[in-house]
């Protein structure tokens, strides 16, 4: 039997810098971890991709597909968005899909993908009034965005903790959306 196809995109936010500690826990979750960056997020990674790819067993993706070209990766049974940037909340919220990263989940959660979102923004983007209503658009059409005691809480500028970041309470709520058991 295969085990679950998990999408995990992450944007370029402090997390990021550990998504290879995101990726293990998944896998150790039971999932067969895709992952997808954005495009300044691979820049990140750049000297290390072919690490990700070797943990991942897949390419890691960050542009569009050319069109004819056949798809890399296999078809996601869930997609957790995390760390999701105040930017790319906003995009998303806005229907601003200028990326494979936001692109894939505003048409996975429109497909019937299960999609989980956690954030890591600080609190002075946080108070942005366009992050509520982003946050509120993507909840409408079903995404679960873990804020909270239940995901992660913004914290004051320039003290973040990036590698304290919630993986398995993330993990858990894809679980709990349906997810592997």
């Amino acid at each position: 039997m295969t085990p679950p196809v998990l999408y995990l995109i992450a944007c370029a936010a402090g997390p990021t810098q550990y998504i290879d500690t995101g990726v293990r826990e998944a896998q150790d979750a039971g999932w067969d971890v895709c992952l997808i960056l954005t495009p300044t997020a691979a820049r990140w990674w750049q000297d290390r991709l072919g690490d990700l790819e070797e943990l991942t067993r897949h390419p890691v993706r960050s542009q569009y597909k050319l069109p004819g070209q056949k798809d890399a990766l296999p078809k996601a049974d869930a997609m957790l968005v995390a760390p999701l940037s105040c930017t790319s909340l906003n995009k998303w919220g806005a229907g601003i899909a200028d990326t494979l990263a936001i692109g894939l989940v505003s048409e996975g959660v429109h497909l019937g993908v299960r999609v989980v979102a956690v954030p890591y923004f600080n609190q002075a983007q946080a108070a942005q009034p366009a992050v509520a209503r982003s946050i509120a658009d993507l909840r409408a059409q079903g995404v679960t965005y873990l804020d909270g005691p239940d995901g992660y809480r913004s914290h004051p500028p320039k003290q973040g903790d990036p590698a304290e970041f919630p993986w398995r309470a993330a993990l858990a709520a894809v679980e709990g959306a349906g997810g592997t058991s």
